[in-house]
């Protein structure tokens, strides 16, 4: 799901491993890394990630990024 909200895009990305708030911690440092990036809110209870972005993310990077947090990206929600 991606919505255009101002000039920022709002996408909700599937994320699998995630079990506590440290978990959701982890995913939400990485992701607020990659460029652009204005917000993000990981739920581990849903898998749910909802990133708020100054442009539309690259698939690759948002994958890279959640990878390097030790979890497994599955695609937008």
């Amino acid at each position: 799901m991606t919505a255009e909200t101002d000039t920022r895009t709002t996408t909700v990305y599937r994320v699998t491993g995630m079990t506590c708030g440290h978990c959701e911690g982890a995913v939400t440092a990485e992701l607020s890394a990659l460029p652009g990036v204005a917000s993000v809110k990981a739920v581990a209870a849903t898998g749910e990630v909802t990133v708020v972005s100054e442009a539309p993310l690259a698939e690759e990077d948002v994958r890279a990024a959640v990878d390097e947090a030790g979890y497994e990206f599955a695609g937008q929600a």
